[in-house]
């Protein structure tokens, strides 16, 4: 059985989301969360990685979004999320991050994906390059390398240094109570 979380570890926001006080969030401005998502201890959320806008555009500037997290989603404790980056002209441009539902991100995970679809698991210690593009049901195993830019279908399994598909999820992934299912019984434990 889990340790009893402390009763004011957790900020609750009117949309349901906790936020744990230990984390470490930068440009809150720039982040969207759906709702109801858990941010544990010693999360890291970069938003204020966004693109350059040239000086006087202030209204572009604060209307850009560099993480957008959907509803239900874990971030579980010490893992980085920020949004992929590419030289251009001499200066590093960032893409906005797009995280779907119910997705787990495990413990010492580095995320720098472009998108994530729904109902994803990545393991513990898992590595995600920058503009990896990942879809629905996808099962990332512990301390898998998945290498920039690729582009990883629906329904699999990705292990190993670097990333590549071993094996397909279930019929029953994503399916309520199940693995990369529904993580509403998840959200109500914590906190």
């Amino acid at each position: 059985m889990a340790p009893k979380v402390v009763k004011g570890e957790y900020i609750e926001t009117d949309t349901g989301n906790k936020v744990s006080r230990k984390s470490h969030i930068s440009g809150t401005q720039h982040i969207i969360l759906a709702g109801r998502t858990v941010i544990q201890a010693d999360v890291t959320l970069r938003g204020d990685l966004v693109r350059p806008f040239p000086a006087g555009d202030k209204v572009a500037a604060n209307n850009t979004i560099a993480l957008a997290i959907g509803r239900y989603t874990i971030l579980k404790p010490r893992c980085v999320l920020r949004p992929p980056a590419r030289l251009h002209r001499g200066v590093w441009t960032y893409h906005p991050q797009k995280i779907g539902d119910h997705c787990s991100i495990g413990e010492d995970s580095v995320v720098e994906a472009a998108y994530i679809g729904n109902h994803c698991v990545i393991g513990k210690g898992a590595v995600i390059g920058k503009h990896v593009i990942m879809k629905d049901c996808v099962k990332v195993l512990p301390d898998c390398v998945v290498p920039p830019g690729m582009v990883v279908p629906s329904q699999t399994v990705i292990g190993g240094r670097p990333g590549r598909i071993v094996g397909e999820v279930g019929d029953g992934w994503g399916a309520a109570g199940g693995e990369g299912g529904d993580l509403r019984e998840a959200y109500r434990r914590i906190g």
